[in-house]
């Protein structure tokens, strides 16, 4: 194991909850690949201090979650089209003091809907209205998806993302029903005073064929664990983690791992 050292490279996590998830993915792989590197979560007090940290020390890369993905953008120097896209920001790269944000939560969606081979006909329930609802929201629709709409209790933040691609808004799911939900709240999330709530009803999951969590700690939500008992197709939070840190580790060191190697870090994140 790799001892700790002055030459090494840093990067770090900022979210109100943090969890092991990136921490332990992205160690297993400098590890594997011999990298003089680490990796650190950490929950902020005041994100633009953190973000002048980043910068100030030299921090190579720096990951970004709920609730600061809009709000770091007025802190950085430049957005890549990923992040300009969506307004919304994950990864931070730090290149000598220039401080670069992309999103990687958008390819992460993508991806998933495509290896599902969800239908595009299909109809869809998303609850939530933040940056990653926004990167969610994106990718159904650049995947051809029509029948979306948005279920937020904030109705000004709500209506902007469904005007923005097309789509209706709600402000509760009570009594509707869809082909897809598509949970992308913190409801469900460990630590959270709803950690143990469905973001869904009973009736919304039995009327469901696909359920999707996009919170990744636990990797078995209430809602996937209530998915998986009612023998649904389910895409899990911890399936986006993966594929969203996998893209932040190659733009963090330049590397590609290997499948297998990519494998192995994500059940070694997985087995926390």
């Amino acid at each position: 194991m790799t001892m700790l050292n002055k030459d090494m490279t840093l990067c770090i996590s900022l979210s109100a909850r943090p969890s092991n998830n990136g921490t332990r993915f992205h160690n297993f792989l400098y590890e594997e690949l011999g990298l003089n590197w680490i990796y650190k979560a950490f929950a902020p007090t005041d994100l633009a201090q953190a973000i002048a940290g980043v910068r100030g020390l030299g921090i190579r890369g720096c990951a970004i979650s709920m609730p600061y993905k809009e709000d770091v953008i007025a802190l950085v120097d430049r957005m890549d089209e990923s992040a300009t896209a969506i307004d919304s920001v994950n990864t931070i790269v730090n290149d000598e003091g220039v401080l670069t944000a992309y999103n990687t939560d958008y390819s992460a969606i993508a991806q998933l809907i495509e290896r599902n081979g969800l239908d595009a006909a299909a109809s869809v329930l998303l609850r939530g209205s933040g940056g990653m609802a926004k990167a969610t929201a994106a990718a159904f629709r650049d995947a051809g998806f029509t029948e979306v709409t948005i279920v937020a209790r904030n109705e000004a933040n709500a209506r902007s993302l469904a005007d923005l691609y097309g789509f209706d808004w709600r402000a509760d799911a009570e009594g509707v029903t869809a082909d897809i939900i598509v949970n992308v709240t913190p409801i469900g999330m460990a630590g959270g005073t709803e950690e143990n709530a469905l973001s869904f009803s009973e009736e919304q999951i039995a009327a469901a064929s696909v359920v999707f969590d996009v919170v990744a700690l636990p990797s078995e939500t209430p809602l996937i664990a209530s998915g998986r008992a009612a023998g649904k197709t389910v895409i899990t939070g911890a399936e986006v983690a993966t594929l969203q840190a996998l893209e932040q580790f190659v733009l963090y060191t330049g590397i590609r791992p290997t499948t297998a190697q990519v494998q192995a870090a994500e059940e070694f994140m997985r087995t926390q």
